[in-house]
């Protein structure tokens, strides 16, 4: 939320802006599931005779460019709908605090996860690897939380300060 605004005389004729603001709890905007449309996997045969049976309604329709243009972008939404299929974007799972590193040891651990049946060096290279991995995840989440008290902190120190 924004607490203050000010103008602040800077080098020669330039001039700063200084803003105040108070920081909530979560600075974070988290991700929601959305429809995503897949345009790659679009039925072409099928979006071209939609176009060729519109055509005629949508060239004689309209007396101004504004009314051509709507039903235009109507019949463009409606043929969006019925032949471009549509996927989910999930939430990603992973915390906040995974880096690439974290997320390669993750992959590799998953890799020689799925090749653990087949030999026993396998198990012994899955073994180091998780161990790793875990120290990994510790590490950068010690870091990360240490980041964002020193922030909150900060953050802290500057709303008592006026």
């Amino acid at each position: 939320m924004l607490t203050s605004c000010r103008n602040v005389q800077g080098i020669s004729d330039h001039c700063g802006v200084l803003l105040e603001i108070e920081w909530g709890e979560n600075c974070r905007e988290h991700q929601v599931s959305r429809l995503v449309p897949v345009y790659h996997k679009t039925k072409v045969t099928g979006l071209q005779s939609f176009f060729r049976g519109k055509f005629a309604e949508w060239a004689s329709n309209g007396s101004c460019v504004e009314e051509i243009w709507k039903h235009f972008k109507v019949i463009v939404f409606e043929s969006i709908n019925c032949f471009v299929p549509q996927t989910i974007l999930r939430k990603n799972p992973d915390p906040e605090y995974y880096n690439k590193e974290v997320k390669w040891l993750k992959v590799k651990v998953r890799r020689i996860n799925n090749k653990r049946k087949l030999e026993q060096q396998n198990q012994v290279e899955l073994k180091r690897l998780s161990k790793e991995l875990l120290a990994a995840k510790k590490l950068h989440s010690k870091h990360f939380c240490g980041q964002y008290s020193e922030m909150k902190a900060t953050a802290g120190l500057s709303s008592t300060s006026m």
